[in-house]
């Protein structure tokens, strides 16, 4: 029996479905069927009844997975005994990023690096499920998310900051010269917006916010990534997309201008910017941190 299985099972047995589990655990849905199915061989009982239309727990599986889940966290405990009795030689940080944070990163960074210089870093990116389920498993040691997000029942979320959003135009057009938008300024402009399913925290808000201002947005054609719609609008589409403020202060596009947009109330669009944590994370390996993310949040950047 390998630990592997016991994850791969485990994250089956939260998704009832193999395909998501695969996804969460970034491998091939075929490597996660074949090592159930020798886990079940070993074990001699089958551990979920499958049809086509569903995946349950069988009375054995159900039987087997909190047993299952001891020995993944006595695995982590253990894990983290080596890294607590590391932690006095320098400390490696395995963390998430979410996309976007642009100088919120750098920063982040630049304060580890000045307050902490025997924290080293390693980042890592994906999908918001795959990092939570990173965080959740102790693969990783902390994940940047944003919103209001579920998380496995290992996780917590620490609010960070307020991650504002700009409105994206193309240069040439007659609102692009103003510091602040309101919203309903740019009701008559196809929206260009990622799927709902990519990132609902930002589509809910956007939309959301449209609705407030008594409109609904004319959804523009979808593109396939952030930089293709802004190609597009700098080749002068006249239609308007999102970037995070901290995103676009590092973006160097002569043909497309970012402004502050409003809703009805003068406030800015914003999503909360969180770190999903494991809840026994150990303090002390996660302090310089949490120290960082503090200090960029309470705008403390000058050299000590």
């Amino acid at each position: 029996m390998e630990l592997r299985q016991l994850r791969y099972f485990v994250a089956v047995a939260q998704e009832l479905h193999f395909g998501r589990a695969a996804e969460r655990l970034m491998i091939a849905q075929s490597a996660v069927s074949t090592q159930i199915r020798r886990l079940e061989r070993e074990l001699g009982v089958e551990l979920f009844d499958r049809s086509p239309r569903h995946v349950r727990l069988s009375e054995a599986g159900q039987d087997f997975l909190p047993a299952a889940r001891e020995v993944l966290d006595a695995a982590r405990r253990a894990v983290g005994s080596v890294e607590r009795f590391a932690a006095g030689r320098g400390t490696t940080l395995r963390i998430g990023t979410s996309t976007g944070m642009g100088e919120r990163l750098d920063q982040v960074l630049e304060i580890l690096q000045r307050d902490s210089p025997a924290t080293a870093v390693e980042l890592f990116s994906g999908p918001l499920g795959v990092r939570l389920a990173r965080v959740g498993a102790g693969e990783w040691d902390a994940a940047f998310a944003r919103g209001e997000v579920d998380v496995p029942e290992a996780v917590r979320l620490l609010p960070l900051w307020q991650d504002e959003l700009v409105a994206a135009l193309p240069a040439g057009h007659a609102l692009a010269g103003r510091g602040t938008v309101p919203l309903t300024e740019l009701a008559g402009l196809p929206l260009l917006l990622t799927e709902r399913r990519g990132n609902p925290p930002l589509v809910d808000l956007v939309v959301g916010a449209c609705h407030e201002a008594g409109f609904e947005p004319v959804a523009g054609r979808r593109l396939g990534s952030l930089q293709d719609s802004l190609a597009s609008l700098g080749a002068g589409k006249s239609a308007w997309t999102v970037v995070y403020a901290s995103h676009a202060a590092q973006l160097r596009h002569t043909r497309v201008a970012f402004v502050r947009v409003t809703d009805p109330a003068g406030r800015p669009l914003a999503l909360p910017g969180v770190l999903a944590v494991r809840g026994d994370a150990p303090e002390d390996r996660l302090r310089p941190l949490l120290d960082a993310c503090r200090a960029v949040a309470r705008g403390d950047l000058d050299p000590r």
